[in-house]
């Protein structure tokens, strides 16, 4: 399992000072915090389920409110600037520095919200290797083990002693949903995505259900950039289905 390292306080002060205020501020342009397709031909529900939507979710932070205030200032909460497509969820126009072992840094990663029990930050493969950190596949959530980080608000600074992962590949599902596919809670689906030039099959995505859910597919920057996901002519999840091979 990989470790990170401890920056000491000199360190810190020198990145805070020299590089925070040029980089953590908002990006004027909004907030690309998901980018994502329901194709025309996709495979859709019966009538009145929602339909599917498969979404890229870029690099974001979960914060704890005690996180939010260390980063951000004494008594701060987090200011709802995106409602995300499940209800009660939103991108948070506050932003964060997360540095690695190797004292690098990735600059404005967006909050999420709303708040949670344990602070989390969710990366692609390749910002791993820019960050220095061998990241675990997880369901969110699951950090235990996990590696950390350093985060860098305007206000502090938080060490992480675990919770950096890149996000096993997930559907959201509603009762409704689990029942047209035939999938419970915590088993796997497969994605069919056709794309010019990269129709692809994407391989046990985890099943995350509950009641007002709807239906969703999130993948990382990654995934959603290797399969022309942008340029998807078809979507559609596929039940997997046992070997029927003899071997």
């Amino acid at each position: 399992m990989s470790t990170t390292a401890t920056l000491n306080r000199s360190d810190v002060e020198r990145i805070v000072r020299d590089v925070l205020t040029r980089h953590v501020a908002p990006p004027a342009a909004g907030i690309p915090v998901l980018r994502g397709t329901a194709a025309p031909t996709s495979t859709q529900p019966a009538v009145n389920r929602n339909p599917l939507v498969v979404n890229i979710s870029a690099r974001h932070v979960h914060l704890t409110q005690e996180h939010v205030e260390i980063l951000f200032g004494k008594g701060a909460t987090l200011t709802p600037e995106k409602d995300l497509y499940q209800d009660g969820y939103y991108a948070a126009a506050e932003t964060v520095a997360v540095v690695g072992p190797r004292r690098r840094m990735i600059p404005n990663v967006r909050v999420l919200g709303p708040c949670r029990d344990d602070s989390q930050v969710e990366l692609a493969f390749t910002d791993g290797i820019s960050l220095g950190i061998d990241l675990p596949v997880r369901i969110s959530g699951d950090v235990s083990g996990t590696p950390g980080c350093v985060l860098m608000g305007p206000r502090g600074v938080v060490e992480l002693k675990q919770g950096v992962i890149r996000a096993m590949r997930h559907v959201h599902m509603g009762p409704a949903d689990l029942e047209y596919y035939g999938v419970v809670d915590k088993s796997t689906i497969h994605l069919r995505v056709e794309s010019p030039g990269c129709t692809t099959v994407l391989e046990d995505l985890a099943v995350r259900a509950g009641k007002g859910i709807k239906l969703e597919v999130h993948l990382d920057t990654d995934e959603g950039n290797a399969i022309n996901l942008e340029n998807a002519t078809k979507v559609e999840l596929v039940k997997a289905e046992p070997c029927k091979c003899r071997h």
